[in-house]
This record gives C-alpha cells, structure tokens and sequence, in this order.
C-alpha cells in the first residue's frame, strides 16, 4: 500500500500549480494581474485525464487527479475544501486525506510548502492542523473572518469556478 501512494505522489511531482492559458502559458508565471483579477472567468474544473495531459492545475484540479489515482489504487480517500470569506478575499485550498492502519494521513501536492504526506493519530487532528496552517498562511485576512470547512464528492466536469463554491456549500460542512 505504502508503494502504491509513494506512486501517486510520485505522479503528482509532474504537475506544477496554475493554469495553462489559450496559448498553453501557464497563466501564473506570465500574467500575473490576470491571474489574480480573472480566475474566476477563465478556470474551469480540468478532469484528470486533462490535467495529466496539460501538467498545470491548482489544488482543485490535483486533488481531483489525487482521487481518481486513489480510486484506482482502491485506497479510500476522503476530499476537503477550506476557505476563508473575507470581503473581497476568499482564499482556498483543497486537500485529500487517507486512513492506513489506524493513521490517518494529509497528501499534499499542491501547497508546496507542506507538500508530503503527513501522519496523524485521528482524522479530527489532521483537519484541526490543516485548518490552523490555512488560517496562519493567510494574515491578509481579517482574523475575525470565519475559516469554512467541507468535505466533498466529486464535483461535475469543467465546473467554473463561481459553481465550484456554490457545489461545495451543498456539501457536508465540517466544524471544528
């Protein structure tokens, strides 16, 4: 089992965060101001053959790469979005977790400051501790600003971004 994960973050290493643009650029290194001012106009939800081809998404493209491989793998995985509403800001991530032998486990690719695959003692520990990462990597916020958590299925193909938030507030809020 600890191959077939090591394997899948091993496919992972290939992808590198952002967005490819018409001109197949990867949006985050050559148009910044777009990148920040008009993801939610061009992004839509790549599938993960389409990401595997493009070898570009951000977390929520990786981590539906990540559950697919999972899946495959016939490892259960379990899928989690976080983000902070904040006026105009509203930072977020995706995540997957797993549990082997009692552990449960955080697989990160995409926030590459914790990219690995990390071990808790219970699934309540590991959300706690990403939640409180998210919340401190991100002091442009206000901090009386409410941290939201969902778990989530697989969202429909070629979602756009504004439909990604409203599908996950149909999800099953987590709190903390």
């Amino acid at each position: 089992m600890k191959a077939k994960i090591e394997e899948i973050m091993k496919t992972m290493e290939t992808i590198e965060y952002g967005f490819k643009d018409e001109n197949n650029q990867n949006v985050i290194n050559v148009n910044l101001e777009k990148w920040d001012n008009d993801f939610d106009v061009f992004y839509y939800l790549q599938e993960p053959q389409e990401l595997l081809k493009t070898k570009c998404g951000v977390c929520w493209d990786q981590v539906e790469l990540e559950r697919k491989l999972f899946n495959d793998n016939k490892i259960n995985c379990l899928t989690y979005f976080i983000f902070i509403k904040d006026n105009d800001l509203l930072p977020s991530h995706t995540f997957l977790i797993f549990e082997l032998n009692n552990s449960f486990y955080w697989f990160e690719h995409s926030w590459y400051k914790y990219k690995g695959i990390h071990k808790y003692i219970s699934k309540e520990e590991l959300l706690k501790d990403v939640t409180q990462k998210f919340k401190d990597d991100h002091h442009e916020t206000n901090k009386n600003c409410t941290c939201y958590l969902y778990e989530y299925q697989k969202p429909k193909k070629h979602i756009t971004c504004n439909s990604f938030y409203k599908y996950i507030e149909t999800q099953k809020r987590i709190i903390l």
